[in-house]
């Protein structure tokens, strides 16, 4: 009798403490960035619906694909989310860096938003328009660097189009995370970055750092007076990352479902989609298989910008 008693007393306790256990939003990148607010705020939310503890956790590193590897490895159980970057599922693949296939070992859950990116330079370099940048550029081969999140980032893709179009050389520095590479900008160590607006727009409106395009076909909401690349002179330069909320493989139908209708409903309320507009963040959500449908379209046209553009892992 004493032996029932303890296990049950033991099954009870593993129940309550697997209840409360916290459940993760992993970020494969630094904090600070557009993904870590995004992540931050849907944990919040989902907290305080819920009562169950939420915490985001930052794994940076290997392009992304620490982070979302670890998410892939995970248990099936509803506990463990990423909120990821679009090169995991449609550059990465083809740099041959991952050792697990996101097609297939994650789960698509909603499109979260899509970011504005921006063309920026520290206040203290010589260009005040983005036709001054590929001016200097193209007075000075190889001796602008360029930051990024690593080979095939959003950064880095959007570097070399910059490259390309405008017939420029750069150095390439790859970085951890966003935070470290505006720390390098603000301080004159790396002279260009393509970047997401959220990091971007404090520095821009004090003044240290100034942005010479938006990289989307349109012009950024937060910027409006920002001209876009096309605009200033870089034709068919178009840049427009996404990010997206992701489940291991195997996660319950009715789990994905039901966190696929929390994040829409979170991230499209009118304060927070005007919050995070302000921010360079555009809210955009979907379903799961939506979502599933345009991550195997952006693979695809990704695919063929690699194959042609020659990007390798290193």
């Amino acid at each position: 009798m004493a032996r029932l008693l303890a296990a049950l007393v033991f099954t009870a306790l593993h129940w309550s403490a697997s209840a409360q256990a916290p459940v993760r939003i992993v970020v494969p990148l630094t904090a600070g960035g557009s993904p870590d607010t995004l992540a931050r705020l849907l944990a919040q939310d989902l907290q305080t619906a819920s009562g169950r503890p939420y915490v985001v956790e930052n794994r940076p590193g290997g392009n992304q694909n620490i982070g979302a590897e670890h998410v892939a490895r995970s248990a099936p159980d509803g506990r463990t989310w990423l909120l990821a970057p679009d090169n995991v599922f449609s550059v990465n693949p083809y740099l041959g860096k991952a050792a697990f296939d996101p097609l297939a070992d994650l789960t698509p859950v909603t499109l979260v938003a899509r970011i504005d990116f921006l063309i920026t330079v520290p206040q203290a370099l010589p260009a005040r328009t983005l036709e001054e940048l590929v001016s200097l550029a193209k007075a000075r081969p190889g001796e602008l660097n360029y930051g990024s999140s690593g080979i095939g980032s959003p950064q880095h893709l959007g570097a070399l189009l910059l490259e390309r179009i405008g017939g420029v050389k750069l150095n390439h520095v790859p970085y951890k995370g966003a935070a470290p590479a505006v720390a390098d900008l603000l301080g004159g160590r790396i002279q260009v970055w393509v970047g997401a607006a959220n990091s971007l727009l404090p520095h821009i409106r004090n003044g240290k750092l100034r942005a010479l395009a938006t990289t989307a076909a349109k012009r950024s909401g937060a910027l409006p007076e920002v001209p876009t690349a096309d605009e200033a002179g870089l034709r068919g330069y178009k840049l427009d990352p996404w990010l997206g909320l992701f489940a291991p493989a195997g996660v319950a139908a009715e789990t994905i479902n039901r966190m696929s209708a929390d994040a829409a409903r979170i991230l499209s309320a009118p304060e927070a989609r005007a919050r995070l507009a302000a921010q360079g963040i555009d809210v955009q959500t979907s379903t799961p298989q939506e979502f599933a449908r345009f991550i195997r379209e952006d693979n695809a046209r990704w695919g063929e910008i690699i194959r042609s553009s020659g990007i390798r892992a290193e």
